[in-house]
């Protein structure tokens, strides 16, 4: 491709809500954390290190009996999501704030990676007694 010399038609696709294939012989439940793994197929969060965070599924999708790709998610990805916090050493607290936050499970965060063994889920926005506040990236 070359630069442009005159105006273009750049096509737009609002961010908030998208849907992705769901991998083979997995469900993911409404509410959690959903991940893109390697192949390019929607899973839910779990501890890994080849897990790209996609956001929120918005609906419960079983593809437990499908192929990769026979079911889709939907799922959203703007906006700030409550999530579990970790326990122990890897509870995050507000000093945490602006900080990556780190997939322990479909439902859970942590404050590090846990010596190299989980991907990011997104950005630590807030805190509280609930919970921990993230963004995806």
């Amino acid at each position: 491709m070359t630069a442009l010399t005159a105006e273009r038609d750049t096509q737009r696709r609002n961010g908030e809500k998208s849907a992705a294939p769901v991998a083979a012989s997995t469900k993911i439940l409404g509410g959690s954390i959903v991940c893109m793994n390697a192949a390019g197929y929607a899973t839910k969060g779990a501890t890994a290190t080849t897990l790209k965070s996609l956001g929120m599924a918005e609906a419960t999708v079983d593809n437990s009996a499908g192929a990769a790709g026979d079911q889709t998610v939907p799922y959203r990805r703007d906006g700030w999501f409550r999530f579990a916090n970790s326990a122990s050493a890897d509870a995050i607290t507000l000093a945490d704030v602006n900080a990556n936050a780190y997939i322990v499970d479909d439902q859970t965060v942590a404050k590090t990676d846990g010596t190299s063994t989980r991907s990011v889920a997104g950005v630590i926005r807030d805190v509280d007694a609930r919970g921990v506040w993230i963004s995806f990236p």
